[in-house]
């Protein structure tokens, strides 16, 4: 089973370039978020109660630039196992958004993150999901 979730930040373009760039005053956040992020995902039951406890295969976290001022956070979640990553995928995207605006506050404190939603996942009761463009 796998499932991606995607977080997107609205940030200042000038900050937005420092942190791609890796020169913010807290160093370099986008490596320190993809680590939160995995962390995140591995730990998803603790954040969420009822959620279950899964070895996951995969957590990745990866950052695009999809404009001017906005960066969008992707967790995929992988696992071999009776029930889905999608709570994964989706706890892994905001750690990761949560640590970047932590990391950036002192710069840009306009900082917006949302949406944080499903992009797809595959396996399961319910079947496979793509979200539709535009929704």
């Amino acid at each position: 089973r796998e499932a991606v979730a995607s977080a997107a930040l609205r940030i200042r373009p000038e900050v937005l370039d420092a942190l791609l760039a890796g020169n913010l005053p807290k160093g370099d956040a986008l490596s320190t978020a993809r680590i939160a992020g995995i962390q995140a995902a591995k730990r998803t039951p603790e954040w969420i109660p009822m959620c279950h406890v899964l070895p996951l295969d995969h957590v990745g976290i990866e950052f695009t630039r999809a404009s001017e001022g906005l960066i969008v956070v992707s967790c995929t979640a992988r696992a071999t196992a009776r029930t889905g990553v999608e709570m994964e995928a989706l706890t892994g995207a905001a750690a990761a958004a949560l640590t970047i605006y932590d990391m950036i506050k002192s710069a840009d404190k306009s900082v917006e993150i949302g949406p944080i939603r499903l992009e797809r996942k595959s396996g399961g009761k319910s079947g496979d999901y793509r979200r539709s463009p535009g929704t």
